[in-house]
């Protein structure tokens, strides 16, 4: 019988992690310099999705973070995307920043739903000035999120539907189920 999975509390003091307000403002960090050297926002937001010229990179985040999850959790496959949203929520979330979030507002065919985070501590120190307010400043976690899918083969889109950091009252994610992609393996058994 395999081991019981940890809970989110159990998986959050199993990881390294490092100094929260250290990864915070180096964040912080470069955000600025992105908006410094783009100068648009809606292109700001496209990296802060994919990070590819950077250490921090949300798509590239999250397929790499799926791997220390499923060593570390003791979570076999989830049998469906509902299960799924639901373990992102409560153990990924808290595994990789200390909080939890709630998976509510779903469709009818069960393939979309809210992530909501009343606790976020990517945006700890931040205000965004009024020249910011399309920013999408988490946009890390969306990339994060679709990446972390994309490994387990589900396609989905993520969107940010409400933002404290621009007078919302919560954070909300929209995570859409694209397609399940069958899995491929990359060799064939010879009958």
């Amino acid at each position: 019988m395999p081991p019981a999975p940890k809970s989110g509390d159990a998986l959050f003091a199993s990881v390294d992690r490092v100094n929260a307000e250290l990864f915070t403002l180096t964040y912080g960090a470069i955000v600025r310099q992105l908006l410094t050297d783009l100068e648009e926002v809606e292109e700001v937001n496209k990296q802060l999705d994919q990070m590819k010229s950077f250490t921090f990179r949300g798509y590239n985040i999250g397929t790499r973070l799926v791997d220390e999850f499923l060593a570390k959790s003791n979570v076999s496959r989830c049998v469906d995307f509902k299960e799924t949203a639901d373990v992102i929520a409560k153990l990924g979330f808290k595994m990789f920043l200390g909080v939890t979030a709630t998976v509510t507002n779903w469709d009818a065919e069960g393939t979309s739903c809210s992530l909501v985070l009343e606790d976020n501590p990517l945006v700890d120190f931040v205000e965004l000035p009024d020249t910011c307010q399309g920013l999408q400043y988490c946009n890390l976690l969306s990339g994060v999120i679709r990446g972390a899918l994309e490994m387990v083969s589900m396609k989905a889109e993520v969107t940010w539907v409400r933002d404290m950091l621009r007078g919302d009252d919560a954070y909300e994610m929209r995570v859409k189920l694209i397609k399940q992609v069958p899995e491929e393996y990359p060799y064939k058994d010879d009958d």
